[in-house]
């Protein structure tokens, strides 16, 4: 069976559906930001700040692109889409869903990006991050959810319906 492989902005949802997904599904569990942090003993705005923002996506890049598991959810880091290429390799076992959130609710759900371990380029607010991002996101989806107010559970079915066929479920 596949890996389900979840992308989106930051705040579209994706490590509190990814764990409710996994546990609906009998799936483990993979959150990459979580991985970053427990291999360096960093938080991610402190990663960001000493390897600058190329540097971190080179790392992230090379964790996405070194997990080698079957039968998991994995939550991406938000930007993890600027790498493509480690995507289209977790793509090789897996199916990528894109959790398309509207721009308004990025707004309400995120707090300051810095605090939060987001890369942000220079100049850029977050507006810009998500009409940057969005079309990537897109660009490497195999399946396109979007999320709109519901409850976490109702999110989770809505995700569950998109890639029933993926998983063998009914």
């Amino acid at each position: 069976m596949k890996n389900i492989i979840l992308v989106g902005i930051p705040g579209s949802g994706k490590s509190t559906l990814g764990i409710l997904l996994a546990k609906e599904i009998h799936y483990g569990y993979i959150d990459i930001d979580s991985v970053m942090v427990a291999s360096t003993g960093k938080l991610l705005p402190t990663l960001i700040e000493q390897l600058g923002n190329d540097g971190f996506l080179e790392m992230e890049s090379r964790i996405n692109g070194s997990i080698q598991v079957q039968q998991c959810v994995i939550s991406t880091g938000g930007s993890a889409i600027y790498r493509g290429d480690a995507i289209e390799k977790m793509k090789e076992n897996g199916i990528v869903v894109y959790l398309k959130i509207p721009y308004d609710e990025v707004v309400r759900r995120l707090g300051d990006l810095k605090k939060r371990g987001v890369v942000l380029k220079d100049g850029f607010s977050l507006k810009d991050l998500y009409e940057e991002r969005a079309p990537l996101y897109e660009q490497h989806a195999d399946y396109i959810v979007e999320l709109s107010g519901g409850s976490v559970e109702e999110n989770t079915e809505k995700i569950l319906r998109a890639i029933a066929d993926e998983i063998a479920i009914g």
